[in-house]
C-alpha cells in the first residue's frame, strides 16, 4: 500500500463531522417542517450545491406560533446579486445520468446542502415581535429541547424563492464542541470560538441576541472589565483542519466578511504553501536571526538536533540552549554532540522547581524585577539591605567565605566561589532543596561539594558574583528568554504494554504526570512557541484524553495551537513511524504550519479513526511526484560486515556510499554547516557499529533462521503450522541446543495465540521496519540482519531514525540502544524545524488558518545550508 492511496483514504474519511468534535446541529428540513434545528457545520468546504425544481414552490405556513417577519425594504438587488450571486444564479435543470454503481453510503453524502434560491435580502429582521436583528448580530439558536442553544453570527438574511424566510449562521464553537472536549473546564466559560462553518436556517429558529466581544488575544484576557459585561468574548478562531486555533486576525475578515456564503471545495494540498526557489536563496543568503530552544526529556539530542538542522535551512539560527533528562547516558551523548548546550541530569520536577529558585535569586540581587519584589528581600537567611549599606559590606568582608568549623579537626573551610546549582538530592542523603556547588579555596575541582544554600547564608558575596555570572551567561532560562520549547514527555501509563491503564481519570496515572510537569513548564517560562512530541496512543487512549488535555492547556494559556500525525517514512527514512505533534505559538508569533510528505513510503498500523483527519498528507487527487520510498538497502547497504561479537565503538568505513541517503548521512557536522575547511583533516570513522551481543542459546537460533525473505523461528525443524496460521511443535523432529534447551522457544511458539511471525524474523533488503523500538532482543521482533547473523547494531538502527553517522552515543550497549529507540526521527524534526522557522520569521504563507500545510523544497531531505 502506497502512502498516497492510503492517507487517499484517511483523507476520505475525514469529511466525518465526527471527527473533530464539532457541535451535532440537526440539519434544516423543509419535509417535517420542525423548526427547532441548526445545521452541523462542516469539516471541509461546502459541496457543489444540488439543483431545486424548476417549477415555483408555494409559500407554506409555518405550523407552530412562531412569528417573524424582516423589517424596512429589502436590499437593492444590484447589491444583493453582487454580494451573494449563488442565491440568485438561473435553476439548472438535471440532466439524465446513466444508472451509477450503489455505494455504501457514507457521512459525506449528508454533508451536502442545497442552495436556496433567493427572492430578496434584508438587513434587519424581528422574531415574536419583540427581539430584532441585524446582519453580523450575534445570537442564540434552537438546538432542540435540554440542549444549550447554538450560538452564531448572523451573516445574511433572505426571502427564499420558496416564501420562507432564511438567515446563515457562522457558528462560535463552545470548548466543549472543539478537540478540547471533554477538557472544557479548563476554559473560562464565557470564550467561544469562531469558525468558517455556515449553514442556512429558518428565521424563526432565532432565540436572542447576544453581545459577543472580539477581542485581541492577550495573557490578560480574562482580566479586561470589558468581559463583564458582555454575555461571551472571543479572542481565537477555530477551524478543523488539524483542529487549529488560531488568534482573530486584526481586521476580523472572518467576523465581518459578506462574500458569497457558498464556495467551492478546494483540496488541502491545493491550498498549501508552496515556497519557490527564488525565495529559498533569498532567504539562505539573507543574515540569519537566533533564537535559543530548551529541550524537555531531550534524551540523546535527537528532536532538538533536527529542529536546529531544519531552521538553518530556512535561516534561522536556532540553538539548544538548554537540555533536561533523567537518563545520565543520554544527557552525556548530549552534551558531547552539542557542547555548546546546558545539559542538566534532573527530573523535569526538579527543573521547574530550580527555575522557580533562580528566578527569586534573581530578583533577590535585583537581577530581575517583579510587582512583589520586596518579598524577597530576605532570602535563605541572605538580606539584600546590605547592597545599600556601606557598614554591611565591612562586616561581610570579615566573614565572608568562612564555613562553620569541621566537626572531625577543627579545619575551617573557605568558599573559593561557587561553580554550580541545583535542585534535588545530589549528595545522596535523602534530604532535598536547592544546593550550590562549591569550589573550595586551596581545594582541587575534583574536590567541589554540593551545599545547601541555607548553609551558605554568610556567603553572600559569592552566590552574588555567581547568580550574576550565571544571569549574564543564561545557565538557566527565564520567562521572555526563551524562545522554543521542544520535547515528549513520557507516557508510560497510556502504553498498549500496560494492563492497568486508567482509562477514566488517565492524569490520575503517575506514569502521565510528566504531561501535567510539561505543560507547567511552558507556562512558567512562556516560550514564543511550543512543539510537543508523542506516541500515536496519546490519540487512542481514552478518546484522546491526554492529547485533549494539552491543547486544553494551551489554549487555557492562550497559544495558539495546531496538531497533527506525520509519519517518519514520509520525509525519507525506511520506517513507517506515526507520530503525534503539538504545536503552539504565542499570539505575537504565526502558528506554525505542518510540512507535507517528501517521499512515499510502506504504510504500516493504523492511525486512530477519530483523528485521521489530523493526518499530515495529501489530499484526495494530489498531483505531487514524491520520492521513492526508502529500504532497507538504501539505508545500511555499505556498511562493514560485523559479528554478533562485534564491541568496537568505532570502526573505518570499507566501501563508498551507494545510495543519496548513505553520501547524506556520512556528512560531518561541519561539512552540512557549509564548510569543508576540516574535510580532510581526520578519516571519517563509523560510531556504534556494534550489535547487541546476544546469548549462546540466542545466537545458535539466530545461525539457524534461513537467509532469505520472510525467514522467521516457523522455519525451524519441529514447527508446524496448522489451521488458522496457528504454529504448534511436532516433538517427533524437536532440536536441541548445546544446552540442551529446545531451538524453538516455548515464548516463540506462543507469541500472539501462535499467529506471530515475528519471533527471530529476518528483515530483508526491499523492505521496511514499522518502527525502530529500544530493544534489540530478536525473541518477538524481527531484527535479524538481511546477510548476517546477529541483530541490527546500533549505527543501523540509527540511521533507521536518521541520525548522522557522527553523532556518537554513550553508554552500554542497551541504553545506546533505548536512545536511539526513544528519539524523535530526525528527519521529521529537521522539516518541522523549517515550518517553525518558517513561522519565526513571519515568511509562513496564507492566513486564518486556510493553509494548515505547506510544501518543502525540493530535495529538502539532502539539502545542506
Amino acid at each position: 500500500v502506497s502512502l498516497i492511496s492510503f492517507f487517499t483514504l484517511v483523507k476520505l474519511a475525514s469529511s466525518s463531522p465526527t471527527l473533530i468534535m464539532a457541535p451535532k446541529r440537526k440539519r434544516a428540513s423543509a419535509k417535517d417542517g420542525d423548526t427547532n434545528f441548526a445545521p452541523k457545520p462542516r469539516k471541509s468546504s461546502p459541496k457543489r450545491a444540488k439543483t431545486v425544481k424548476e417549477e415555483p414552490v408555494p409559500v407554506v405556513e409555518e405550523e407552530d406560533s412562531t412569528i417573524a417577519r424582516f423589517l424596512d425594504e429589502p436590499i437593492p438587488e444590484l447589491e444583493a446579486k453582487t454580494t451573494w450571486p449563488d442565491r440568485y444564479k438561473p435553476i439548472e435543470v438535471k440532466k439524465p445520468k446513466p444508472p451509477a454503481k450503489r455505494k455504501k453510503k457514507t457521512d459525506d453524502d449528508d454533508e451536502e446542502e442545497e442552495i436556496i434560491r433567493a427572492r430578496c435580502h434584508f438587513r434587519r429582521a424581528i422574531v415574536d415581535e419583540c427581539q430584532t436583528y441585524e446582519l453580523n448580530d450575534d445570537a442564540y439558536v434552537e438546538a432542540g429541547e435540554g440542549k444549550a442553544p447554538f450560538i452564531c453570527k448572523i451573516v445574511e438574511m433572505f426571502e427564499g424563492a420558496d416564501g420562507k424566510l432564511y438567515f446563515t449562521a457562522q457558528w462560535f464553537y463552545r470548548a466543549s464542541d472543539t478537540v478540547i472536549g471533554m477538557h472544557s473546564a479548563l476554559i473560562n466559560e464565557k470564550r467561544v470560538f469562531f469558525s468558517k462553518d455556515r449553514n442556512t436556517n429558518e428565521l424563526g429558529t432565532l432565540l436572542k441576541r447576544l453581545k459577543i466581544l472580539m477581542i485581541p488575544l492577550n495573557e490578560n484576557t480574562e482580566t479586561i472589565d470589558a468581559t463583564k459585561s458582555c454575555d461571551y468574548f472571543c479572542d481565537m478562531n477555530y477551524l478543523l483542519p488539524y483542529s487549529t486555533f488560531e488568534a482573530l486576525q486584526q481586521d476580523n475578515k472572518m467576523a465581518i466578511s459578506e462574500s458569497s456564503t457558498i464556495s467551492s471545495d478546494t483540496e488541502v494540498n491545493e491550498r498549501a504553501a508552496v515556497i519557490s526557489g527564488d525565495e529559498e536563496a533569498s532567504q539562505a543568503t539573507g543574515s540569519k536571526r537566533e533564537a535559543t530552544m530548551l529541550d524537555l526529556y531531550c534524551g540523546c539530542g535527537a528532536m532538538s538536533t533536527g529542529l536546529c538542522m531544519g531552521a538553518q535551512l530556512a535561516g534561522l539560527n536556532l540553538v539548544t540552549k538548554w537540555a533536561v533528562d533523567m537518563n545520565p547516558h543520554a544527557c552525556k551523548s548530549l552534551e558531547h554532540n552539542h557542547p555548546e548546550t546546558q545539559v542538566r541530569n534532573m527530573s523535569a520536577e526538579d527543573f521547574l522547581l530550580l527555575l522557580k529558585e533562580w528566578l527569586k535569586l534573581c530578583i533577590h540581587f535585583s537581577l530581575r524585577t517583579c510587582p512583589n519584589s520586596e518579598e524577597y528581600n530576605n532570602l535563605y537567611g541572605m538580606s539584600n539591605v546590605e547592597d545599600n549599606e556601606d557598614e554591611s559590606k565591612e562586616s561581610d568582608n570579615e566573614d565572608e567565605g568562612k564555613e562553620s568549623d569541621n566537626e572531625d579537626n577543627g579545619e575551617v573551610f573557605t568558599v573559593e566561589k561557587i561553580v554550580g546549582i541545583s535542585f534535588g538530592d545530589p549528595k545522596k542523603i535523602k534530604e532535598r532543596g536547592l544546593y550550590l556547588k562549591v569550589r573550595w579555596q586551596g581545594y582541587k575541582p575534583s574536590d567541589d561539594t554540593w551545599e545547601p544554600i541555607e548553609g551558605l547564608s554568610n556567603c553572600r558575596e559569592k552566590i552574588k558574583e555567581f547568580v550574576k555570572r550565571g544571569y549574564k551567561a543564561g545557565i538557566l532560562p527565564l520567562q521572555g528568554g526563551v524562545d522554543v520549547i521542544c520535547g515528549g514527555p513520557p507516557c508510560q501509563g497510556i502504553s498498549g504494554h500496560n494492563r492497568f491503564r486508567n482509562s477514566e481519570e488517565p492524569l490520575d496515572d503517575e506514569k502521565n504526570k510528566q504531561l501535567l510537569v510539561y505543560m507547567n513548564i511552558v507556562e512558567f517560562l512562556k516560550p514564543k512557541y511550543v512543539l510537543m512530541e508523542n506516541v500515536v496512543d496519546m490519540l487512542k487512549f481514552a478518546k484522546g484524553y491526554l492529547a485533549r488535555y494539552a491543547v486544553g492547556r494551551l489554549i487555557q494559556m492562550n497559544y495558539q495551537s495546531r496538531m497533527g500525525m506525520m509519519a517518519a517514512g514520509a520525509y525519507g527514512l525506511a520506517q513507517f513511524r506515526m507520530r503525534f505533534f503539538l504545536c503552539g505559538a504565542l499570539s505575537s508569533e504565526t502558528l506554525p504550519q505542518f510540512p507535507l510528505p517528501t517521499h512515499d513510503v510502506v504504510v504500516r498500523g493504523n492511525v486512530p479513526v477519530e483523528f485521521e483527519g489530523n493526518t499530515v498528507a495529501y489530499n484526495v487527487g494530489h498531483t505531487v511526484k514524491l520520492e521513492d520510498k526508502l529500504l532497507l538497502k538504501d539505508v545500511i547497504s555499505d556498511l562493514p560486515a560485523i559479528a554478533n561479537s562485534e564491541v568496537r565503538d568505532e570502526i573505518p568505513y570499507d566501501k563508498n556510499p551507494e545510495t543519496p541517503f548513505q553520501q547524506f548521512i556520512r556528512l560531518r557536522k561541519d561539512e552540512k554547516l557549509g564548510s569543508s575547511k576540516n574535510s580532510k583533516s581526520k578519516k571519517p570513522v563509523l560510531y556504534d557499529h556494534h550489535p547487541l551481543n546476544l546469548n549462546k542459546d540466542d545466537y545458535q537460533r539466530v545461525c539457524s533462521v534461513p537467509k532469505r525473505k520472510g525467514a522467521n523461528f516457523r522455519d525451524f525443524p519441529g514447527v508446524v503450522v496448522g489451521p488458522g496460521n496457528v504454529v504448534h511443535m511436532d516433538e517427533s523432529r524437536s532440536v536441541y541446543l548445546e544446552s540442551g534447551k529446545s531451538l524453538v522457544p516455548y515464548y516463540a511458539v506462543n507469541f500472539v495465540d501462535g499467529t506471530s511471525t515475528k519471533p527471530f524474523g529476518r528483515l530483508w533488503w526491499d523492505e521496511t521496519v514499522p518502527t525502530v523500538v529500544t530493544r534489540a532482543e530478536p525473541h518477538n521482533q524481527v531484527i535479524i540482519h538481511p546477510q548476517q547473523d546477529r541483530v541490527l547494531s546500533i549505527r543501523e538502527n540509527a540511521r533507521l531514525q536518521g541520525f548522522p553517522d557522527d553523532y556518537k552515543l554513550f553508554g552500554p550497549t542497551k541504553q545506546k540502544y533505548i536512545q536511539v529507540g526513544n528519539a524523535v526521527a530526525v528527519p521529521v524534526a529537521k522539516a518541522l524545524g523549517y515550518a517553525l522557522a518558517m513561522a519565526f520569521q513571519g515568511l509562513t504563507v496564507g492566513d486564518e488558518g486556510d493553509y494548515p500545510l505547506f510544501t518543502l523544497p525540493q530535495g529538502f531531505a539532502h539539502m545542506k545550508p
